[in-house]
């Protein structure tokens, strides 16, 4: 019999991200409830929807950034769920965002001057430090973003296609995104982008692994060479009726 591991890739707290609507530990709890193996924790960084003071010196910033994860993990190490640490970063105040993986504290805290990098810059610095980038909900449309929607293909490693935010009308994003990842050969994430638990995004988001992962490398290795699977595509194709 060959199993399947679900692992959700884009998950925030009310540690980080001012949207969160519970914590990292209350996200944990949840999503081993549901049936994950993983869960990576990818709150807003401090140009997007952050509730980090903008105030206090970087490092200790980037050190609260990180308790909506290490609640989760706490948490997951006694349970049994994998949390692996991600962040959704939006450079300068363009629209586009990416879910950055596989960044170590030590070079969040080495780069204070990142907010003022570009797409280009960032991702380069990134790819430089072994960094995997995922272009999530790129053709998204809402009153907090510019209309204009921007396009990195050359920046990002792989497309969230699936955003289970976006249903019933806003399934137009995920097929617009779906034809992006194929016009540049690029591999599909699905993402809950839960800010709630997964009971309100319906337990869809996220991937199949075909194997336990051993961190948070092996899971953009595991994207990097198209061994996963969607975990849901309805929202593909959901127009609301």
């Amino acid at each position: 019999m060959n199993l399947l591991y679900a692992y959700e890739l884009h998950c925030h707290t009310n540690e980080a991200s001012r949207c969160g609507e519970v914590s990292g530990a209350e996200q944990a709890r949840a999503y081993k409830a549901a049936g994950y193996t993983g869960l990576c924790i990818t709150d807003h960084f401090f140009n997007g929807n952050s509730c980090i003071p903008k105030d206090l010196p970087w490092e200790e910033r980037i050190d609260l950034h990180y308790k909506g994860y290490e609640a989760a993990k706490e948490v997951g190490d006694k349970i049994g769920l994998q949390v692996f640490f991600g962040i959704e970063v939006k450079p300068l105040s363009l629209a586009a965002e990416f879910l950055a993986f596989n960044l170590p504290r030590a070079w969040w805290k080495a780069h204070p001057d990142m907010l003022e990098w570009d797409h280009e810059t960032f991702a380069k610095e990134a790819h430089a430090a072994g960094g995997f980038l995922i272009h999530c909900h790129p053709y998204r449309q809402a009153p907090y973003l510019p209309p204009t929607i921007y396009l990195y293909p050359d920046c990002v490693d792989a497309v969230e296609v699936i955003n289970c935010r976006q249903q019933g009308e806003k399934a137009l994003y995920n097929r617009q995104a779906y034809e992006y990842a194929l016009k540049y050969d690029k591999p599909m994430t699905c993402g809950a982008d839960n800010h709630g638990s997964p009971a309100v995004d319906n337990c869809v988001g996220g991937i199949w692994s075909p194997r336990i992962l051993k961190d948070e490398a092996d899971l953009c290795e595991l994207i990097r060479s198209r061994q996963h699977y969607l975990r849901s595509t309805q929202y593909l194709f959901d127009d609301g009726k």
